[in-house]
């Protein structure tokens, strides 16, 4: 019963979270997405890509199967933003987004709550019996808090409103 409420309450945040993503993804047009969201800053189309290729890189970590598309990795999470000239379009890095988000939504349908709490595949099943919080739980919870870090800063995308 604990972990039942435990893991809905993780997947609520990280459910509530794509969602606020998708909302702003909704009010953004793809010209704004090229653009950085502070002075020398990333720019939205990396960050909103870093977060899929991130996302992508959770079903193997997960023990949930492939990654769906490795060749975002390099241009979103192992190179910085605007080291790689040549990115997948807006159009493409949404529906990567889209895609991702329904294949995790899918499997995570699929698990139940003690699943969340077995190993994920990054650490060893020795080091997992000294240390059970390296779980899939904590997997979703830190990507959780990170894809909320990435969606302060897209919102800084959104055209500020005159005063009144």
């Amino acid at each position: 019963m604990e972990k039942e409420l435990l893991t809905n309450l993780a997947l609520n945040g990280w459910n509530s979270h794509i969602k606020r993503i998708d909302a702003l993804l909704g009010k953004l047009s793809d010209e704004q997405l090229y653009n950085e969201v502070a002075p020398g800053k990333n720019r939205g189309i990396y960050l909103l890509g870093h977060l899929a290729a991130v996302h992508d890189m959770m079903l193997p970590l997960l023990g949930l199967g492939d990654s769906l598309n490795k060749e975002y990795h390099t241009p979103f999470v192992s190179k910085p933003d605007k080291e790689v000239k040549d990115l997948p379009s807006a159009t493409e890095v949404r529906d990567y987004w889209q895609k991702v988000n329904a294949e995790l939504a899918k499997q995570f349908a699929a698990l139940k709550a003690d699943d969340w709490f077995a190993r994920h595949t990054a650490v060893s099943e020795e080091d997992f019996k000294k240390e059970p919080h390296r779980n899939r739980l904590s997997v979703l919870l830190s990507r959780t808090t990170h894809m909320a870090y990435h969606f302060g800063q897209l919102a800084l995308l959104q055209p500020s409103k005159p005063q009144a």
